[in-house]
């Protein structure tokens, strides 16, 4: 509600201001009003829109703590739903916009008057025709509904068109050229309204002078009018040059491509893909963006590194699970199918992995979990990889954050689903059994779906076969961890997984 607050408090004010300003007198139309005071609330979202995918500079805020404080960076975390928002405003004072002109094209043609040839876009009474203007508008709204329906079923059509951004921009700031809206230029010399008492009949002057009426209300030369200067390139030059400087600062530093050096099938039909690349540097719960000319060079698609390098181990991987054209085309090219008709290559043989690219890395909320001192994580599937990656930290000995006790629960389906960080997890708790911080990390792993599943594990492994009491959880955490927890500030509390599971987890919290 906070982010349509100051959209309004930037519409309505110009909205009185056009209405009750003098200057546009002469209108006789409110559509002109709304159409500019719109254009205004889209100046100031066209130009905020871009700032939240300028990643390379949020990464820098978000990792530079002497700049951002801890509650800047919470906003950080807001970036994309703060996208999303001036996105849908955008779209909204569009249909605004767009519809406020079709009403001015009809006022204009309606009202057409000889007395003011220069305020008049039509030629003519009755230029355009109602016909008309239901066509176009309900040409609009089927376009609005069009993409719609691409953005739910067909990702990557709303994808391209959503990268014709640069084409909107360029139609963005060069629309305002027609001058539609003008203002009158000599109030004093032509006050609003003087042309009404000018136009009466000579006897009805005459008799206005008899009675002493004085003559500064009459109008001592014609209307002026003049076209606003185009505004709309000083609200979005300066992100919009921004955002190209990073977008080609990201093309030189993915240019590149990245080695393969493992590719690793996992359960439930997961990836593990290990890389190399020069200069590499990340943080636990940063992503980075690949790019496969193999599958498509114009799709790009975001993974959450699992492992990230250190000083004895320049490597890095991710975890992708096989869901869709894109990676379903993507593992092909990784693991091809083994044919029988081939002759079996030898071992040392290494095998053609397909070019990668990569961009980033880029920064998450995940990486605030080292910045508490007890920190809550909970995963459902394959949303544990940002996890993992903090796990992989531990398990490597860094040093340096604030971090005294860590709460982490995966939830998946099958119990083969572990098994993607089965070795990390044993790994980690071996290590702090063997440093004497048994209670440094709480593991809790639930399986939702236990239908014909029959386990032997041992009480030592902590699985639980029901469902999820994620107030229950927060009630052991509060009793356990109240020497840490001397303000709620001090938790911090990362979910991610599906929406509908995120979502549930988010009304319990």
């Amino acid at each position: 509600m906070s982010s349509w607050a100051w959209k309004e408090i930037d519409f309505f004010p110009l909205l009185a201001v056009l209405s009750l300003s003098p200057e546009y007198k002469y209108h006789h139309t409110l559509g002109l009003c709304i159409s500019r005071a719109s254009a205004s609330v889209l100046n100031l979202n066209c130009s905020l829109v871009l700032l939240p995918m300028c990643r390379s500079l949020l990464t820098f805020v978000r990792g530079t703590h002497a700049v951002s404080s801890r509650k800047t960076r919470r906003l950080l975390d807001k970036s994309k739903t703060f996208h999303v928002a001036c996105g849908v405003a955008i779209c909204v004072f569009s249909v605004v916009h767009v519809s406020a002109h079709l009403v001015n094209v009809v006022n204009f043609s309606v009202s057409y008057s000889d007395d003011f040839p220069a305020l008049n876009l039509a030629r003519y009474r009755g230029e355009v025709r109602h016909k008309h203007i239901h066509f176009f508008s309900s040409k609009s709204h089927t376009s609005c509904h069009f993409l719609f329906l691409f953005r739910v079923s067909n990702y990557e059509i709303f994808w391209y068109t959503h990268n014709l951004f640069i084409i909107f921009y360029i139609i963005l700031m060069v629309h305002m050229v027609g001058g539609a809206l003008k203002y009158q230029t000599n109030i004093e010399a032509h006050p609003p309204g003087c042309l009404r008492a000018n136009q009466s009949g000579a006897e009805q002057q005459g008799e206005d002078l008899e009675q002493g009426e004085d003559e500064e209300g009459r109008c001592r030369e014609d209307a002026r009018f003049q076209p606003h200067y185009p505004q709309t390139w000083l609200w979005v030059s300066g992100p919009l040059c921004l955002y190209c400087v990073e977008r080609f600062y990201r093309y030189i530093r993915s240019s590149d491509p990245v080695t393969i050096v493992t590719v690793v099938r996992h359960p439930c039909d997961v990836i593990e893909l290990r890389m190399l690349k020069k200069n590499f540097k990340a943080r636990p719960g940063q992503y980075i963006v690949l790019n496969c000319p193999g599958v498509s060079s114009f799709e790009n698609h975001p993974f959450t590194l699992t492992t990230c390098p250190t000083e004895n181990k320049e490597t890095f991987g991710i975890h992708l699970r096989v869901v869709g054209d894109w990676t379903e085309r993507f593992t092909q090219l990784l693991l091809p199918p083994p044919k029988i008709d081939l002759e079996i290559l030898p071992m040392f043989q290494q095998r053609r992995y397909p070019k990668l690219y990569i961009d980033g890395p880029f920064g998450s909320p995940s990486e605030e979990v080292f910045n508490y001192d007890v920190s809550l994580c909970v995963a459902g599937g394959i949303g544990v990889t940002p996890f993992a990656c903090v796990l992989h930290a531990l398990l490597d000995g860094w040093t340096g954050f604030r971090l005294q006790r860590l709460y982490f629960v995966w939830v998946c389906r099958e119990l083969q689903s572990f098994y993607w960080f089965a070795e990390l997890l044993c790994a980690l708790h071996h290590k702090l059994w063997q440093e004497n911080r048994p209670d440094y990390f709480n593991l809790k792993l639930y399986i939702s779906q236990t239908d014909g599943l029959q386990v032997n594990v041992t009480q030592a492994v902590c699985l639980c076969f029901c469902s999820v009491s994620f107030s229950v959880f927060f009630n052991i955490i509060a009793n356990n961890d109240y020497s840490f927890l001397d303000k709620m500030s001090d938790l911090r509390v990362e979910s991610n997984g599906k929406s509908t599971f995120v979502y549930r987890f988010e009304n319990n919290y």
